[in-house]
């Protein structure tokens, strides 16, 4: 039984995207419930996301200046060397100055330096890999870390046998019960009740094909009878917020109220970014996905995959989406026994104590 009065200090980083942030934080949040005198610290990159979400969950955040590589030649690619060398020299003077007795990665640009810098200086470290195919800051901090927890099976292609431990991906606690809120989500979103509900969701930021196949499809939409929570990103709400004026569809730059969107939703379209994916597998709902093709290794097609090759939901490429939307769509509106059938699927998937074995194994290293 650990010492719940025990001060560690325990740094985290993660960052770039919501896939690496909100797993970072539902780890901090169950070793803060766990160990309520330790000292937590995040390390993200300056000017993402990270700077703004980690202090609204109440933790300190020290940035780095760091950015990936471009696939094209670009002077952001040449930027790269002094970036990278600029947040190692920094990383290593954060881990001076802070002494962390463990540090957590979640994946993102910022963490390659600062976890290179902590299992330099023998601070035991441990990674968690949301993706069914690792990022390159993962694989390359792989033999340096003493234990990666993932999410998918046979990531051993990737990293050590011996340091890989499946857990899942950290979702929030409030997903996990969500039948019981069906009724009170469909008033809190004013929506009709016995009429089928899509929920369409394209990333903290959002997805131009995406909300360009929803604007282009309302019409048919409408003819299906659905009506529509349609989270369009924040880069996008100015141009599609008209629609609000709409009957039966509700644009939203970003949802906040996440356990309640899902609550509602009978059919979700959603991207496949890693936590997105881990969060439906817990909701249970059919989900027809939609990857992004612009992410690295093209990791939301494989994550995807990873579900419907178990019959646990529908993928629609986003250069078939003209073609094959409507007819995949229709298919699964009108047969209720294949909705029910991917939901029951996708909810066989799901792994829903990642958050607890994720922090048993940072206790492990702890106390070692």
């Amino acid at each position: 039984m650990s010492d719940k009065n025990k001060t560690y200090k325990i740094i985290l980083s993660g960052g770039g995207t919501g896939g690496h942030i909100y797993p970072a934080i539902a780890i901090a949040n169950e070793l803060k419930n766990r160990f309520p005198n330790a000292e937590f610290l995040f390390v993200g990159a300056k000017d993402r996301m990270e700077m703004e979400k980690v202090p609204q969950a109440g933790y300190n955040i020290k940035g780095l200046w760091i950015s990936g590589i471009q696939r094209q030649l670009t002077l952001k690619n040449l930027m790269f060397p002094f970036k990278l060398m600029s947040s190692l020299w920094n990383a290593k003077k954060i881990v001076k100055a802070f002494k962390p007795d463990i540090a957590i990665g979640t994946g993102g640009f910022a963490s390659g330096p600062l976890l290179y810098i902590a299992a330099s200086k023998k601070i035991p470290c441990l990674i968690q890999e949301q993706n069914s195919y690792p990022g390159i800051t993962n694989k390359l901090l792989a033999k340096k870390v003493q234990k990666i927890c993932v999410a998918y099976d046979n990531l051993e292609r990737f990293f050590p046998t011996d340091k890989t431990i499946k857990t899942g991906n950290p979702v929030r606690q409030d997903l996990l019960n969500i039948e019981s809120k069906t009724v009170e989500a469909k008033d809190f979103f004013n929506l009709k009740h016995g009429k089928y509900t899509l929920l369409v969701l394209g990333g903290s930021l959002g997805a131009r094909n995406i909300n360009d196949l929803i604007e282009r499809e309302l019409d048919f939409l409408s003819t299906q009878n659905v009506q529509v929570i349609w989270q369009c990103g924040k880069l996008y709400y100015s141009q599609y917020k008209i629609y609000n004026n709409t009957k039966d569809i509700q644009v939203y730059p970003f949802l906040n109220n996440m356990d309640f969107a899902y609550a509602a939703a009978d059919i979700i379209i959603s991207r496949a970014g890693a936590s997105s994916v881990s969060e439906l597998c817990i909701v249970g709902k059919p989900v027809i996905f939609i990857p992004s093709p612009n992410v690295a290794e093209d990791h939301q097609t494989k994550n995807a995959l990873a579900i419907v090759n178990n019959d646990a939901a529908m993928l629609i490429k986003e250069e078939d989406l003209e073609v094959d939307f409507k007819n995949k769509f229709s298919q699964l509106i009108q047969s209720p026994e294949k909705q029910k059938h991917l939901g029951d699927n996708i909810k066989k998937l799901a792994l829903v104590n990642a958050t607890n074995q994720i922090a048993d194994e940072v206790v492990k290293l702890l106390e070692k």
